[in-house]
């Protein structure tokens, strides 16, 4: 007699869900190290909508406890900050190997703090005492080791960084001089620490006021000029100092117009409703001049820049923004798409619109990023940008019904993102994307699935124990066989938006869970299509200490 087990059903096969995500919804658990990598590539401890800044914070510790392995630590410190542009988990994995690993903490302390951004949240962070050794000892001020790093810092960052570094507060420069309280190398080093600290010009002997450097001298002389005119001749002089250093003394519209002609593309971009606060934006001239430079295709092609900027940017604008830089917006969001990777086939891209998905974003902090995009923006974006470079592919949105979405690929691509953005609302169900490709494009090959959610999916569930997107995507798996053969090798990527610890899709050869939204994730997802197996966790470990 035949053994029944043999010829049981592929679904009784299927991994059944091992824990219950934030929603209720059935789920699997992520491994420590792959959970820590998709909380690094999202996570800001900030509130999300099944999360809170203090719940965030007490799961990264908790990770960081889990994960013995401290170079995978300190690669994924510099994968955050390097790739996915984070600046407060990055700081969080460089305190934690303060603690276990100061070898390797000196070794990417550098690359990780690239900026004075990073260093006082590095030393917000080491004031708290909420990282602690494996042994429970935690630490309010720097070590020894510690304050040598902030003092290489401090002694190697040139005048510019220095002074881009003394912007903000809680923790100031200042503060974090006064604890590193490194030794000056020279006099000049020795009259900008005194400066910086507003210590008397006596204390900063044997260095005096003519030891300060030239931008210094400078920047004093502009935060002294009583006319508008005086102060804008000299901004317009101050090329190793940052706009933002002299915003707060600016006298008027000449000034901010010299500010305006100091800033790069993307400051530009970040910036329209300041210039428009400041009449900057007053004359066809310089609204020729910020359009021309946000829409500045080598600069974008060079910067490599992804369309969530400009959409970022587009949302955020001032109603009473020139219409011709919105235009510009555009132009340059088109342009940034040519960064975005040619996948190896169409694809079907499932995006969530469910209720949570209206949340702010809590993933991305840098280059332009903003409060203002909720995470249905970023999804719409991220599928708007697949379909632009391969029209062939088909957008499903969903919550707990799918979407037919009727999308024309040569449309501009803020406008695509803006129309998905206006579905749903509901509850979540992450199969029914793949149940429809099974049902309405039953004959349509693919090269995989990119499903875009945060994957709080609590409608529905899968056969034998299992969730309904592995349900849903074996009956995929065997509908693209059946029409390609048994070459036919579809990949699934679910590409998760908020620092949850749980998946809707067992990690496996033929399924992929990424976290994040920066341009990097567009190339894990192309080369794991393209059959090479460039896994999350792999994309971190081949970071190059």
């Amino acid at each position: 007699m035949a053994n029944k087990s043999l010829f049981a059903s592929m679904l009784g096969r299927l991994p059944k869900a091992n824990a219950v995500n934030e929603a209720g919804g059935r789920a699997y658990k992520l491994e420590p190290k792959h959970a820590l990598a998709q909380v690094a590539a999202t996570g800001t401890f900030g509130n999300a909508f099944y999360s809170t800044a203090e719940t965030q914070l007490e799961e990264v510790l908790k990770l960081i406890d889990q994960v013995d392995d401290n170079q995978y630590l300190a690669k994924l410190a510099l994968y955050a900050r390097e790739k996915a542009f984070m600046k407060d988990m990055p700081a969080a994995l460089l305190v934690a190997l303060s603690v276990r690993d100061t070898e390797l903490m000196h070794r990417v302390f550098d690359r990780v703090v690239d900026n004075g951004r990073v260093l006082r949240t590095v030393f917000q962070m080491i004031r708290s005492g909420q990282f602690k050794s494996k042994a429970g000892k935690g630490r309010v001020g720097l070590s020894s080791s510690v304050q040598r790093a902030f003092q290489r810092w401090l002694n190697t960052a040139s005048v510019g960084k220095l002074l881009s570094a003394s912007i903000g507060n809680d923790p100031s420069l200042r503060d974090i001089l006064r604890m590193a309280r490194p030794t000056p190398k020279d006099n000049a080093r020795r009259a900008m620490f005194g400066w910086l600290t507003d210590k008397s010009i006596e204390k900063w002997a044997p260095a005096t006021e003519a030891d300060l450097p030239v931008e210094v001298q400078s920047l004093i002389a502009y935060r002294n000029s009583e006319s508008e005119e005086a102060q804008a001749l000299i901004a317009g002089g101050l090329d190793n100092v940052r706009w933002d250093l002299l915003s707060d003394a600016a006298k008027g519209p000449t000034v901010w117009t010299a500010l305006a002609r100091k800033m790069g593309p993307q400051a530009l971009r970040m910036n329209l409703n300041t210039l428009l606060r400041h009449d900057v934006l007053a004359t066809s001239a310089m609204v020729d001049y910020v359009a021309d430079r946000i829409a500045d295709e080598s600069e974008i092609r060079r910067s490599k820049q992804f369309p969530y900027q400009y959409f970022a940017a587009y949302l955020n604008a001032d109603d009473n923004v020139p219409q011709k830089i919105k235009t510009a917006l555009h132009k340059a969001a088109e342009i940034a798409c040519g960064n975005v990777p040619e996948l190896p086939g169409p694809v079907v891209i499932g995006f969530d619109t469910s209720g949570s998905m209206s949340s702010a974003v809590t993933g991305h902090r840098g280059r332009g990023a903003t409060s203002k995009m909720r995470c249905i923006d970023v999804a719409a974006l991220f599928a708007a940008a697949i379909l632009r470079r391969n029209p062939d592919s088909v957008v499903i949105p969903f919550d707990t019904s799918a979407y037919d979405a009727k999308m024309d690929p040569n449309d501009s691509i803020l406008s695509i993102a803006e129309r998905l953005a206006k579905y749903g609302g509901g509850g979540t169900d992450c199969s029914l994307p793949l149940v429809a490709a099974n049902q309405k494009h039953a004959k349509r090959k693919f090269a995989g699935i990119v499903l875009v959610s945060d994957n709080e999916s609590w409608v529905g569930t899968g056969r034998h124990g299992s969730t309904g997107v592995m349900t849903a995507w074996e009956a995929f798996v065997a509908n693209q066989r059946k029409l390609a053969g048994k070459e036919a090798n579809p990949k699934l990527v679910c590409i998760d938006l908020q620092p949850y610890q749980t998946v809707q899709a067992c990690e496996r050869v033929d399924i992929m869970n990424i976290g994040g939204f920066s341009d990097a994730v567009f190339n894990v997802i192309s080369a794991f299509l393209a059959d090479n197996n460039q896994r999350f966790v792999a994309e971190v470990e081949a970071i190059e200490l």
